[in-house]
């Protein structure tokens, strides 16, 4: 079950948390420059957003419960799945949770054309899932780690358990 109602645990580590950047660490460490975003193609924002959507996800599963591998992979992949991520994205934009900057990178990731399918959705659910993970990666590369996350929370929320 995905926590949906703020607490204050939350906003206790919220502020302490914002110090804490993968991107910021990466960057330093391997000494890159940061680039803008809206640079990358949309597909080069699907494959770095589906891998933050996917530690996101399994951040929320795995803090909320220490229970075997196999259990944290199940109730992962409710949520990661392409069908999944079709329904968060449609009950986003259903919420009016997405500005329009943020429904533009989405729909550059919907609509770009890409040589792969998914074995288990739709060639709709698909580029509705792709579009997401643009959306996630976009987010990630620009530094907006919090709203990255209450989308995510949203769109969880949204569809429940999943399936």
């Amino acid at each position: 079950m995905i926590l949906c109602a703020a607490s204050f645990a939350s906003y206790k580590y919220r502020h302490i948390m914002d110090d804490i950047s993968i991107l910021k660490s990466i960057l330093e460490e391997y000494d890159l420059k940061s680039v803008e975003p809206n640079t990358y193609s949309p597909l080069s924002l699907a494959f770095i957003g589906d891998s933050v959507y996917g530690l996101v996800v399994k951040s929320v599963v795995t803090l909320q419960a220490n229970c075997p591998a196999n259990a944290l992979n199940h109730k992962t992949n409710q949520y990661v799945k392409a069908v999944s991520q079709a329904k968060i994205i449609d009950a986003l934009l259903e919420k009016g949770e997405l500005t329009p900057e943020e429904e533009s990178i989405y729909r550059r990731g919907r609509n770009a054309k890409s040589a792969t399918t998914a074995k288990n959705a739709s060639v709709g659910d698909y580029r509705k899932a792709t579009g997401l993970e643009a959306l996630v990666g976009y987010l990630y590369l620009k530094g907006d780690t919090s709203r990255l996350v209450h989308i995510i929370k949203s769109g969880m929320c949204a569809i429940g358990d999943g399936d």
